[in-house]
Formats: C-alpha cells, sequence, structure tokens
C-alpha cells in the first residue's frame, strides 16, 4: 500500500519534471539584460533563449525574432538547444515506461520480474534526463556568471540569470528525484513471496514417523 503510494508520488514528480523541461526548451529568458543608461533612462530587456531573442523596451509592445541560424547562437546555447531536446525526449520516454511498469496487471509467471526491470529501466531514464539537462543549464549558468565580472566584457553585452535556468534546475531536480524512487522500487531478482504456512507437513511426517515407533514398541511389550 505505500509502496504504491510513492510510485504515484514518483509519477507526479517526474512529469513535474518532464514538462518544466519543455517549458524551459521553448522559453526565451535563459539570458536576461536589464540596465540603465547614464544620459538618458532607457529601461530595455533583452531575452536571448535557445530558439529565440525578444527586445522590450519602455512603453514599447515585446518583439521576438526567431534565430535565423544555429551559428547566430554561442557554443553554450548551441550545445545547450541539442542536450535540451535529449533531455526532453529522454523524460518522456522514462515517463511512458514508468506508466507501463505500474500496471498492476499479471501476464504470467514472470510479470513480478519483468515489471521490476521495467521500473529500474524508468528510473534510470529519470536519472539520465535530469543530469542531462543540468548539463546545458549549469553551463550557460556559468558562462553568465563569469561574463558578468569580467571588467574586459562590454556593460551593455553582460546578461543576467534568466528564469529558465531557475525552473531547469527545480525540473532536473524533480527528474532525479522521481529516478531515484523507481530505482528504490526495484525487484529485478524476486518473486513475490506466499506467506502460507507449510511447516504442518513436516510436522504432520514427523509425528507419523514417531507414531509407528510408538506402536512397534507397543507391540512388543505387548507380545512379551
Amino acid at each position: 500500500m505505500v509502496g504504491g503510494a510513492l510510485q504515484i508520488a514518483g509519477l507526479l514528480v517526474g512529469g513535474l519534471g518532464m514538462i518544466g523541461t519543455f517549458a524551459v526548451t521553448g522559453m526565451p529568458q535563459w539570458r536576461v539584460s536589464a540596465f540603465i543608461e547614464t544620459n538618458i533612462i532607457v529601461f530595455e530587456t533583452i531575452w536571448e533563449g535557445l530558439w529565440m531573442h525578444c527586445i522590450r523596451q519602455a512603453n514599447i509592445r515585446m518583439q521576438c525574432k526567431v534565430y535565423d541560424s544555429v551559428l547566430a547562437l554561442s557554443p553554450d546555447l548551441q550545445a545547450s538547444r541539442g542536450l535540451m531536446c535529449a533531455g526532453s525526449v529522454l523524460s518522456l520516454v522514462a515517463f511512458v515506461v514508468a506508466i507501463v511498469g505500474m500496471k498492476c496487471t499479471r501476464c504470467g509467471q514472470n510479470s513480478w520480474q519483468a515489471k521490476g526491470y521495467v521500473i529500474l529501466a524508468a528510473g534510470l531514464l529519470f536519472i539520465l534526463s535530469g543530469v542531462v539537462e543540468l548539463i546545458p543549464v549549469c553551463w550557460v549558468a556559468n558562462s553568465i556568471i563569469r561574463d558578468f565580472y569580467n571588467p574586459v566584457v562590454n556593460v551593455a553585452q553582460k546578461r543576467e540569470l534568466g528564469e529558465a535556468l531557475y525552473l531547469g534546475w527545480l525540473a532536473a531536480f524533480c527528474l532525479v528525484a522521481a529516478g531515484a524512487i523507481f530505482c528504490s522500487f526495484c525487484r529485478c531478482g524476486e518473486k513475490p513471496r506466499s506467506y502460507g504456512y507449510s511447516a504442518p507437513t513436516l510436522y504432520s511426517a514427523h509425528s507419523q514417523e514417531l507414531h509407528r515407533r510408538t506402536e512397534s514398541s507397543y507391540s512388543k511389550s505387548q507380545y512379551v
């Protein structure tokens, strides 16, 4: 009962991580820039994502444009695009495999063993998807922090951590937590235990042997 509830909780946590991974992949708020010039106060926000960049100024509607080419991206964003797509696919596959492994059905004597392998595969896929998502998020965050404290970089070119990075860390944590929950329930080599009381068989055989011995001793004493 408790194991089933924890498996459902793991599925929900993994689903949240999967949805968060999809959202992070499409969000443009990976790199955010907001600064105020010295002469004229101009509030301008620049969002740079994996697929598009957006610009929003004061009293002007936000405008977004899709990148014309992959070469327009920085090397970290180029690698992040592929890694985030891979993490999204892995999280989706892990979620589907987890649903299959949680089915309460029996299809033969090896159904419990097969379900154990399926649950283990789902847990490993969740952990792998979380690690794959952590790599681009941490890489981009590291480059942003490095450029922010680099005096050589122009102030207008410096960026701040966007909301997508924080959401990416949270989604990766959910995926790894879901994988740990499913891996803890792996019972690949175990079969369901039957708690029936089988001791009376041995006990009855032993009692029958004692009964025969007592009958033979009584018969000999009566014969004498």
